[in-house]
C-alpha cells in the first residue's frame, strides 16, 4: 500500500469518527438527529460544522492551491462518507461547491483559481448556474444574459447581468457564483463568469422563494434574479462565447463524481434493510423456517444478495469513470454519461426491491428503519439537473456509429489497466484541458473484447460469460450500424435510446471484468472470488435479455455471507469495504465516539 492510499484512508477514518455511531440515540449528528433535520426541511447545523472543522472543502481544491485533491475517484470516497450520513449533507456541504470549483479549474486565470481556492479553504459556499441544455417551456425565463459593457478611458469594461435561475442548491449563502450566461448567438452562445457575491450591487440582485424539494429536503434551494447587474470584465473564465463547451468537457467529471459520491445512501439503505431482516429472523443465524417460511426465506436472501451485488457493479463503473479523467481524458465523457443515468435508474430499482423487505416499516417516520425510506427518496435526485438522464443519453447516442465502426474490438486500443486499480497511488495528475465532449476511443469496450479472447483456463465460468457479454457488444455493433454514420440525426431515431441503455449496461459488465481480473491478480480477498462477478455478470446479461446457460450456478450463500460479516463488523459495501464508525458489539466504539466530539 502506498503513501497516498494510506493518507486516503486515514481521512476516511478520521471522518467516520468524527461522525461517530449512527445509531447511538445522544448523537447529535446520528440517524435520528439527521432523520428529523430531513422532517424540518432544515440542513442539520451539527453535521455542517463538524465537516467546516474537518476542512471537506479542502477536498475539493488541487493540492497545488493549498488543498487536498489529487484523484477524482479519492475525492469520491470520501464524500460518500458524507453522503452515507446524509444526501442533503453531501449535495449541500459538498459537490454542489465542488461542481462550481471545477469549472475555474478547467479553464480559469490563475488569479481566480486563487480566489476560489481561497473562498473554499475558508470554509465558504459556491454554486453554479448552469446552462439550460434541453429547451423545456421556462427555458426562455430561467436564463441569464450578459451584455458587454463598452469600455471606458482607463480601459476597464465588463458585463451587465439580467435574468433569472429558478433552482440552485445554497445560492442564499454561496460566497462566489459561477454563471454561465447568454452572450452570443450560435455555437458560441454562452460564456462563464465568476462572480463574487459582495462584489454584486444590492439592487441589482434578487433573492427569488425557496423551493421544498421531495427529496433531500435540507438542500437549500432557491432562486436569484439579476437586473441589469454589473460585473468587471474579469469575471470571465476563459474564452468569450465558450461555455457550452467548457461545461460539455467538464460534464466529464461532474457526471461520475457525483453519483459515484451517492452509492453511500445505496449503502445506507442496504445496511438498514440487512438490519430489519436480521432483527426479524428471516436471515442471520436466527433465521428459522417454521418462524419465517421458506419462501420469504428465499426472497429475502436473493433481495439483499441482488442488492449488494447490483452496489459493487455499480461502484466499478463509477470507479471507471472517475479514474478514467486522469488516464484516458479524451474518453471520459463517455463514462461518465453512463454513470449519470444508469447508476441512479439502477439504484433506485434496487432500494425499491429492498422495500419489500420492510413492509410496514418503510413507512416509518423515525425508528431503527426510518433512514430507509429517506434514502430511498433521495437517490432518484441524483440523476437530475442540467446533467440529468436525457442529457448523458444526448451525449452517448451520437457517438454509437462511430464507436461501432472503430473503437470496439481488441486490436481498437491498448489495455489500460489503470482504470481498474482500487487503490489511489499511481495516478497522473488531473489534465482538464485534455477533457473532449466527444470520445476518442472507448478502452474499457476494448477491454471487454480483450478479455473475451484472452483464453483462461483458471476461470471458466467468467470467461464463459465474459464472452457471452462481448457477444452482446458484437450484436450492438451491428445495431449501431443501423444509425446515421455521422450520428446527426441518431437523438431522433428510438433505436437510439435502445442501443445507449444497452451500452451502458456493457459497460457496466466490462467494468466488473477488469476489477475482478485485477483484484486477482494484485492478490486475495473477496474481490478477487469470482462468486460476486459472475452474479455481476449474469445480473447484467439478465437485463440485456441474454440466453444463459441452464446449469448456473447459485452464489446466493457466499455472498449472503459477505452481506451479514459486513453487516457484523460494521463495513462498507462498496468495493472498499471501509470499516465503519459503531460496530456492533465493539467495546467502548460509543463511548469513545462521544469522548471524542466532546473534546471537539
Amino acid at each position: 500500500m502506498g503513501e497516498q492510499e494510506q493518507e486516503v484512508r486515514r481521512r476516511v477514518a478520521e471522518l467516520e469518527r468524527g461522525f461517530g455511531n449512527p445509531a447511538d440515540a445522544d448523537n447529535p449528528v446520528g440517524t435520528s438527529a439527521f432523520v428529523a433535520a430531513d422532517a424540518r426541511g432544515k440542513p442539520l447545523a451539527a453535521a455542517e460544522l463538524l465537516l467546516e472543522r474537518y476542512g471537506l472543502n479542502a477536498e475539493f481544491v488541487p493540492r497545488d492551491l493549498g488543498g487536498r485533491l489529487t484523484g477524482l475517484d479519492t475525492l469520491a470516497r470520501v464524500t460518500r462518507v458524507v453522503f452515507r450520513r446524509d444526501a442533503a449533507l453531501g449535495l449541500g456541504h459538498g459537490i454542489t461547491s465542488f461542481l462550481a470549483a471545477v469549472v475555474v479549474w478547467a479553464a480559469g486565470s490563475p488569479e481566480q483559481r486563487r480566489t476560489v481556492a481561497r473562498l473554499l479553504l475558508t470554509g465558504h459556499h459556491l454554486v453554479s448556474a448552469y446552462p439550460e441544455l434541453a429547451a423545456g417551456s421556462s427555458f426562455l425565463s430561467n436564463e441569464l444574459t450578459a451584455t458587454a459593457t463598452a469600455t471606458a478611458g482607463d480601459g476597464s469594461g465588463g458585463f451587465r447581468i439580467s435574468g433569472r435561475k429558478e433552482a440552485l442548491n445554497n445560492v442564499e449563502r454561496a460566497a462566489a457564483l459561477v454563471l454561465f450566461a447568454r452572450t452570443g448567438t450560435g455555437r458560441h452562445s454562452h460564456s462563464a463568469l465568476l462572480v463574487e457575491r459582495d462584489a454584486l450591487p444590492a439592487g441589482g440582485v434578487t433573492a427569488l422563494p425557496r423551493h421544498r424539494t421531495s427529496g433531500i429536503r435540507g438542500c437549500q434551494v432557491a432562486g436569484i434574479g439579476f437586473d441589469d447587474s454589473p460585473v468587471p470584465a474579469d469575471a470571465l473564465i476563459g474564452e468569450p462565447g465558450r461555455g457550452l463547451e467548457l461545461v460539455l468537457r467538464i460534464f466529464s467529471v461532474t457526471r461520475g463524481v457525483g453519483p459515484s459520491a451517492a452509492l453511500g445512501c445505496a449503502d445506507t439503505a442496504l445496511r438498514t434493510a440487512v438490519a430489519c431482516a436480521v432483527d426479524r429472523g428471516v436471515v442471520g443465524d436466527a433465521a428459522d423456517d417454521d418462524v419465517a417460511g421458506p419462501q420469504r426465506l428465499s426472497h429475502a436472501r436473493s433481495t439483499l444478495t441482488g442488492a449488494f451485488v447490483d452496489l459493487l457493479l455499480c461502484d466499478c463503473l463509477a470507479l471507471v469513470a472517475t479514474r478514467a479523467v486522469h488516464l484516458v481524458p479524451e474518453d471520459a465523457g463517455l463514462y461518465a454519461a453512463a454513470v449519470k443515468y444508469l447508476l441512479p435508474q439502477l439504484l433506485t430499482d434496487t432500494s425499491y426491491e429492498l422495500s419489500t423487505l420492510l413492509g410496514a416499516d418503510f413507512h416509518a417516520r423515525n425508528g431503527a428503519y426510518a433512514a430507509f425510506r429517506k434514502n430511498v427518496r433521495d437517490l432518484p435526485m441524483i440523476g437530475l439537473g442540467a446533467a440529468g438522464s436525457a442529457a448523458c443519453r444526448a451525449t452517448v447516442i451520437p457517438q454509437l456509429p462511430r464507436l461501432a465502426r472503430t473503437a470496439w474490438s481488441a486490436s481498437a486500443a491498448a489495455p489500460v489497466d489503470g482504470l481498474f486499480r482500487l487503490e489511489a497511488d499511481g495516478l497522473p495528475p488531473l489534465d482538464l484541458g485534455r477533457l473532449s465532449p466527444a470520445a476518442g476511443g472507448d478502452p474499457l469496450a476494448a477491454s471487454l473484447a480483450l478479455a473475451a479472447d484472452a483464453p483462461d483456463p483458471e476461470s471458466d465460468r467468467p470467461a464463459e460469460l465474459a464472452r457471452l457479454l462481448a457477444g452482446e457488444l458484437a450484436l450492438l455493433r451491428d445495431g449501431c450500424a443501423g444509425l446515421d454514420r455521422d450520428g446527426r440525426s441518431a437523438l431522433g431515431d428510438p433505436r437510439g435510446h435502445a442501443l445507449a441503455e444497452r451500452y451502458a449496461l456493457i459497460l457496466v459488465g466490462a467494468a466488473c471484468l477488469g476489477v475482478w481480473r485485477h483484484q486477482r491478480s494484485a492478490g486475495t480477498g473477496f474481490l478477487a472470488r469470482p462468486e460476486w462477478l459472475e452474479a455481476a455478470l449474469t445480473r447484467v446479461l439478465r437485463r440485456l435479455g441474454t440466453t444463459l446457460p441452464k446449469a448456473t450456478p447459485d452464489h446466493e450463500e457466499p455472498l449472503l455471507a459477505e452481506v451479514l460479516a459486513r453487516y457484523r463488523e460494521h463495513r462498507s459495501y462498496d468495493l472498499y469495504d471501509t470499516p465503519l464508525a459503531g460496530a456492533p458489539g465493539a467495546p467502548g466504539a460509543e463511548r469513545e465516539a462521544r469522548e471524542e466530539r466532546e473534546d471537539r
